[in-house]
């Protein structure tokens, strides 16, 4: 059965329907790999196996009476620790939570339940989702499956390791600075970022101070919930069930989504965005992205080197001050109080990273319309780079993933071709390309860098 931990979870669907494995037997095999394999990663760092083994009787008992529970019949998966699931603690790496149990599943939990899923554990976050590695007080340290002195990346970074090591066979993230795409690149699996507001947030947001955990939440801006997994396919069979609108909404709207542009591969034509001086790539990563670009113009593809009419540095500059504005609501009163104290007094030309996110977490609304209305020019010139492109090929990082770092995120570095780089604006920029303009973004793995570590592109579509 070994072959079943890497297998995709629709290859995984496929062997139970056919009756060679039941979801008994795949639930067993992913715990017997956890008591093995989990301990050196801490992937997963919640489990309810005794419940899950209830639903994998269920789901075979279904099975032998003809009686299908949906497209996810018995398939055991995790879910990101910010997500609501009844039985497991839902801490989002805060100590302050350690205790929290949901009532009720989150939005996308309960759709992907109702599909036939066995959600057997949570999987690894920084604090509130904060970071592009993954540790915090109550959990600790998760490792990349490849390279366990190395991050799995972050906010996912427990998913997509989970995923890497053959630990589970469907994942449920959420992204708001490459936090789902990120740790699907380091860790060698695929991640979807959903344009924004196509699934419900409900069920997967720390409460804002003085808020209770089951509060219905408010859509944030930027923020989107999607899944990881080992296949393109996993992907679109995943986000079919969990896309649609918030229980509320859904008395006024359904959504459905379009078929594919076009059905041949060599149809396609591919806008190549590889490099750029704002945020320029490791040399080892440009080379895969590069020989992926290749491979596709071999198969006959129409690429060629092609971007949106957008400035790179304006529009990261863009997304960092609505990003850093959009989590600002969730800080304690004294640190908001402390930026509203702090804003006026930074040198204007000071545009590290603090200064950023100090500017940000203070700005008065009138501010925020300003980069708002910003932000949806780019959005235009997306829409008309799409009007002649298909996709556009980017980065998901300028790196592979690094070595586990703990310091300040305010002043860390990384080294990008022999030079330090500041670590958060580093990290971001390309995954912020998509994610300011709210548009849907796969991480899809292409291989692996000189240095032995995957490699991961990002395919950007309207």
């Amino acid at each position: 059965m070994s072959e079943l931990a890497f297998s995709s979870a629709t290859q995984l669907l496929r062997a139970m329907a056919e009756g060679r494995v039941s979801a008994g037997e795949l639930l067993e095999h992913y715990i017997a790999r956890h008591d093995r394999f989990n301990p050196a990663l801490n992937a997963i760092v919640a489990t309810d196996f005794d419940h899950a083994r209830d639903l994998a009787r269920a789901a075979d008992a279904a099975r032998a009476s003809g009686q299908p529970l949906g497209p996810l019949h018995g398939l055991p998966m995790t879910a990101k620790d910010n997500v609501d699931v009844v039985g497991m603690p839902c801490t989002f790496g805060s100590p302050a939570f350690r205790e929290y149990m949901p009532t009720k599943n989150a939005g996308a939990a309960q759709a992907l339940t109702n599909a036939g899923a066995i959600i057997f554990g949570k999987t690894n976050l920084p604090l509130f989702g904060k970071d592009l590695q993954s540790y915090n007080e109550v959990y600790g340290q998760t490792n990349n499956p490849w390279d366990v002195t190395r991050v799995p990346g972050g906010s996912s970074g427990g998913s997509a390791a989970a995923l890497a090591a053959g630990l589970t066979g469907l994942e449920i993230g959420s992204d708001i600075g490459g936090s789902i795409r990120t740790p699907a690149g380091f860790c060698g699996v695929y991640g979807h970022k959903p344009s924004w507001n196509t699934v419900s947030l409900r069920g997967m947001l720390p409460p804002t101070p003085g808020g209770n955990p089951q509060d219905y939440p408010f859509e944030v801006d930027l923020l989107v919930a999607g899944p990881l997994a080992r296949s393109a396919d996993d992907l679109e069979l995943a986000l079919d069930i969990i896309a649609g609108p918030s229980p509320s909404a859904g008395t006024a709207y359904r959504l459905s989504f379009p078929k594919p542009r076009k059905d041949k591969l060599a149809d396609f034509k591919v806008g190549l965005w590889l490099d750029d001086a704002t945020c320029p790539v490791e040399r080892s990563v440009g080379d895969a992205l590069q020989a992926m670009a290749d491979s596709l113009a071999r198969a006959g593809v129409n690429v060629r080197q092609a971007q949106p009419d957008i400035d790179f540095r304006q529009s990261n500059s863009v997304y960092l001050q609505l990003l850093n504005a959009a989590t600002s609501s969730s800080l304690p009163d004294d640190m908001y109080y402390f930026t509203r104290g702090a804003a006026p007094y930074l040198d204007k030309a000071d545009q590290s990273p603090r200064a950023t996110w100090i500017r940000a977490s203070a700005m008065a609304h009138r501010d925020w319309l300003r980069l708002n209305y910003q932000r949806q020019l780019i959005r235009q010139k997306w829409g008309d780079f799409f009007q002649e492109f298909d996709v556009l090929l980017c980065p998901v990082a300028p790196v592979t993933a690094f070595c586990h770092d703990h310091s300040d995120i305010m002043t860390r570095t990384l080294s990008v071709n022999g030079k330090p780089s500041p670590y958060v604006p580093t990290l971001l920029a390309w995954a912020g390309l998509a994610t300011l303009a709210y548009l849907p973004s796969t991480s899809v793995p292409i291989g692996l860098a000189s240095d032995g570590l995957p490699v991961g592109m990002q395919i950007i579509g309207p």
